[in-house]
């Protein structure tokens, strides 16, 4: 839970008329994810990244969001 997500769900909750609390319950069921993601998650891809274990990536776009955007 990050700031920016906390500014996402008072908008969410505010164009369904529903409180903070609420929309933090309902929006992962209505998303489709597990949970909502933790800041170290998003550390650990960053360490992943600019350490040698990554040095074959070139040119990828990495999402973390816990399958929130769906792929097609």
């Amino acid at each position: 839970m990050t700031d920016r997500r906390r500014s996402g769900l008072e908008r969410w909750a505010s164009l369904r008329g529903v409180t903070l609390e609420e929309a933090v319950a309902r929006f992962p069921r209505e998303a489709g994810i597990a949970r909502f993601g933790e800041s170290q998650e998003v550390a650990d891809l960053m360490a992943f990244l600019v350490s040698p274990a990554a040095r074959w990536m070139t040119g990828a776009a990495l999402r973390v969001d816990g399958g929130e955007v769906q792929a097609v």
